[in-house]
């Protein structure tokens, strides 16, 4: 039999639709309840390095006993998967007085292309730009809702910064963060960005208390840097991603994820038409 390392692996390069329909050997009914159990537990948002220092400054404020390691398969990230594994094993590393339980492997490619691929010229069309940067990060959050709801509304951390040095991130914008809080705030869920306020990269390492170099080590998106001009300079408003977002993607992950708490696997690709109907 697969160990748990092979059978996560399998489900990263094979992207199932795994957002309710978790597979027992990843989360038992047992072990759902044990974590449903555990007063000071989180979920953890897993990407590169500012996702690990949001978990160890949010254990800081928060006083969490416990993580939940989460990570979100979307239709464009390439790279190592040993990644990952190895962020996990940093944190705990990290952290030893907190308990870093097993990491889980959600995504749905239905729901990512539903509001990142399907659409493209329907988008294009109605606003004259297509943003896939600032709708995946409405996924990424998405996707791990459901699952907090089942663990009695834990909270989700994640690593979102304003600003990187200096640099504008389109998807990490205060129009956008904000979205994406009331998102989550929606159906209860705190969605906590501790980092939010920090926009200088050896502050993060500091959280960190060891070298990682931003953007390296960790699986990288096909689409990445694609709303910058060649002289790095950005190419969408902030008032262009607040209506995108508003009009588009939140809506339509905001029925998403209704279904998905009622029980049922969406029509994503309905539901994101029904959105764009005029």
């Amino acid at each position: 039999m697969p160990d748990s390392d092979s059978r996560l692996k399998e489900l990263y390069l094979n992207r199932p639709e795994c957002v309710i329909t978790l597979p027992e050997w990843l989360l038992s009914s047992e072990k759902r309840e044990a974590y449903r159990a555990i007063s000071r537990l989180a979920i953890v948002e897993i990407a590169g390095r500012d996702s690990l220092a949001a978990a160890v400054k949010s254990v800081e404020e928060e006083a969490f006993t416990d993580l939940l390691p989460t990570y979100v398969y979307t239709g464009t990230e390439h790279g190592p998967w040993a990644s990952v594994e190895k962020a996990v094993e940093r944190l705990a590393r990290r952290m030893p007085e907190v308990r870093v339980h097993d990491l889980l492997v959600l995504g749905s490619p239905n729901f990512w292309r539903a509001l990142n691929g399907r659409f493209i010229s329907r988008l294009v069309s109605r606003w004259g730009y297509y943003l896939p940067c600032p709708s995946c990060h409405v996924y990424l959050h998405s996707v791990r809702i459901p699952l907090a709801l089942t663990l009695g509304n834990a909270p989700i951390i994640a690593g979102e910064r304003e600003r990187h040095d200096g640099r504008i991130k389109e998807n990490q914008i205060p129009e956008a963060l904000n979205i994406y809080e009331r998102l989550a705030n929606d159906f209860g869920i705190p969605l906590l960005f501790p980092l939010r306020h920090i926009a200088d990269g050896d502050h993060i390492e500091e959280i960190l208390g060891f070298h990682w170099q931003e953007d390296s080590e960790q699986l990288e998106c096909v689409l990445s840097g694609n709303y910058r001009r060649l002289d790095r300079s950005v190419y969408s408003t902030s008032l262009q991603v607040q209506r995108y977002l508003q009009e588009f993607a939140s809506p339509c992950a905001k029925k998403i994820i209704e279904s998905y708490a009622a029980g049922h696997i969406p029509n994503h690709l309905e539901i994101a038409a029904s959105v764009l109907r005029p």
